[in-house]
Order: C-alpha cells, then structure tokens, then sequence
C-alpha cells in the first residue's frame, strides 16, 4: 500500500467513528446496552486504527500545507486547532469513560460520557472537515 492512500483512509476511520458513536448513543438511548457497548468499543478500534495510520503518514510525508488563500484560510485553521486541541484532549477521557463502564461504575460513566460523546464526535467530524478542505475543496480562482 502506497502512503498516499492513507489521507482518504483516515478520512474513512473518521467517519466510521463518526457513524458508531451516534449508533452507540442511538443505542443506549434506547436502552441496548449490549449494542451500545459493541458501537463505542468498535468506535474505540477504529480510532486506535486512525491513529495508527495518521502516525505513520505524517512519519514518513511531514504536514501537508493549506494551499488555500481568502476567506477559507482562517476557516481552516479554525477548525484544525480546535480539532487538534480537542483530539489530544479525548483521548483521557475516552479512556476513563471506558474505565468507569469497565468497573461498572455506570453513574461517573454516564457524568463523563455526556461531556466525552460530544467531543470525541467533534473530534471525528472535524478530522473529516480538515481532510475534505485539504484534499478535497475546489481551488480559489
């Protein structure tokens, strides 16, 4: 595998992400735990998966620079730093969420997860975000 396919595959890891922590809520708002916790735990997989892969390209490729100019620039860099802030922020949080359902301690779980859901989703949708304006977005005439 080439290490250009890797953007498009992180894009598709969080989107995936994206997809099962809605799932997962969906889930247990309708009360199937079981399924919940089969969604968040694949949610955590795919993430560990994007990481792995995010790593390895910006290993070998470095940054990737936003060749944009105009009103998208400050667009961008809007929401890559509140992306990259939060991404660093989710993942202690996803791992004591995880913790708190783990030892069934399902009251810090649920306290934790109504802060953790959002920003993880966030986190998903905006990796998705950047990837579309980097690779993606028509160029400025």
């Amino acid at each position: 595998m080439t290490l250009s396919i890797l953007p498009h595959l992180n894009a598709a890891f969080n989107a995936t992400s994206a997809v099962l922590l809605l799932t997962g809520f969906a889930c247990i708002r309708a009360k199937r735990v079981m399924a919940h916790a089969a969604c968040m735990i694949s949610a955590c997989v795919v993430s560990i998966a994007f990481l792995v892969s995010y790593l390895t390209y910006h290993a070998h490729v470095g940054s990737i620079h936003f060749q944009h100019i105009g009103w998208t620039r400050p667009v961008y860099f809007t929401i890559l730093i509140t992306h990259t802030v939060l991404a660093v922020v989710i993942i202690p949080l996803v791992i004591r969420t995880l913790t708190f359902a783990g030892r069934k301690q399902f009251a810090s779980h649920r306290a934790l997860a109504r802060w953790t859901l959002p920003l993880w989703l966030y986190v998903s949708v905006t990796g998705v975000v950047v990837y579309w304006m980097l690779y993606h977005l028509p160029t400025n005439p």
